[in-house]
């Protein structure tokens, strides 16, 4: 199919392609073209499904209609589904989004970031890996508009969204307490974010204030390990500690590798041991029994953080920072 351009404008309208410059760019009537004129080129333009070039705007304006999107995995379940919101409520503004992931591996991170600055983006909605507070700040000194997602610096002014994790596992726990599991362990990566740290925090309080606590029944795992040593960690760990009769999963992945140590030690859930792990994954509805989960509000965080960028990007001077906690959802299947 042929692109259509200005000069097949002009052709149809009969008016010069400066005229249809000048009016495709919303400088009609700057530049004295009469109101028949203008309504006569837009239709045509209509007619035609004319597209402008996005190089080419950009090349004029300085303005890209980009944002760019740090995750730290798109192949995680939680992380795709919130960039499919993000670029939906992104392209009701007639905004594109570059997204990328980091591995959480700073270095990368950092790399990223330079990337979508030489591609002139208008906005970063990031993930944060934790060492990156530093390119942030570099961010906002240049007066980048930020919005941090998920995790976020808490010494750091800027605005973030994210979900209130301490509160996540504080309920979760109180609710498996409440049905009568003593023996609650909780697995975690090892990692100085505070979304994680959060996330055990609720777990630890709720379980001193019913005096029962055991730190032994903490596994932390490494983040950058395969599948196979996860699993090999968590069956391990329940096998040193078989008096464990809930077990609380601080992510989707740690969940689906404990359910594959749970499926080798041939635990029966909910039985031999409770399971709720945080956000929700389509195998969690497909396991037998269906798995309870902490879930996110990916919209909810997704709509906040694209409204909390357009404030900075259409009036960076007068913005408020805004960091914004979103309630999660503890949502009961068959395995508690």
């Amino acid at each position: 199919m042929k692109k259509i351009t200005i000069k097949d404008i002009a052709k149809q309208a009969e008016v010069s392609i400066s005229t249809v410059s000048f009016v495709i760019n919303g400088k009609g009537e700057k530049m004295a073209i009469s109101p028949p004129v203008i309504k006569k080129v837009q239709e045509v333009a209509q007619k035609l499904q004319y597209k402008p070039s996005m190089i080419a705007s950009s090349l004029r304006t300085g303005k890209t209609r980009s944002i760019g999107l740090i995750v730290e995995d798109i192949a995680n379940q939680f992380f795709a589904d919130l960039a499919r919101v993000i670029e939906d409520e992104a392209k009701n503004i007639d905004y594109r989004v570059f997204y990328c992931s980091t591995g959480d591996d700073n270095d990368r991170s950092e790399e990223l970031v330079q990337s979508l600055l030489q591609a002139n983006v208008e906005g970063f909605i990031i993930t944060p890996t934790k060492n990156l507070e530093r390119t942030i700040g570099m961010l906002l000194k240049m007066q980048k508009p930020v919005v941090l997602i998920d995790r976020y610096f808490a010494n750091q002014k800027v605005s973030h969204v994210a979900m209130d994790n301490y509160e996540g596992s504080y309920s979760a726990v109180k609710y498996l307490i409440e049905k009568g599991r003593k023996n609650i362990a909780v697995v975690n990566i090892k990692t100085g974010m505070i979304q994680m740290k959060l996330r055990e925090k609720g777990y630890i309080e709720a379980l001193k204030e019913e005096g029962i606590y055991n730190e032994n029944f903490t596994l932390h795992l490494e983040y950058q390990v395969s599948e196979k040593s996860r699993i090999d960690s968590i069956t391990k760990f329940f096998k040193e500690n078989p008096e464990i009769d809930a077990v609380l999963f601080l992510s989707n992945y740690l969940g689906l590798a404990g359910l594959q140590a749970c499926r080798i030690l041939n635990y029966k859930i909910p039985e031999d041991i409770a399971v709720i792990s945080f956000d929700d994954h389509d195998s969690f509805e497909l396991h037998t029994p269906m798995i309870s989960v902490i879930a996110q509000p990916i919209e909810e965080i997704a709509v906040k953080s694209i409204q909390l960028l357009m404030s900075q990007m259409t009036n960076y001077e007068d913005f408020k920072i805004e960091k914004v906690l979103k309630k999660g959802k503890l949502i009961i299947r068959e395995s508690v």
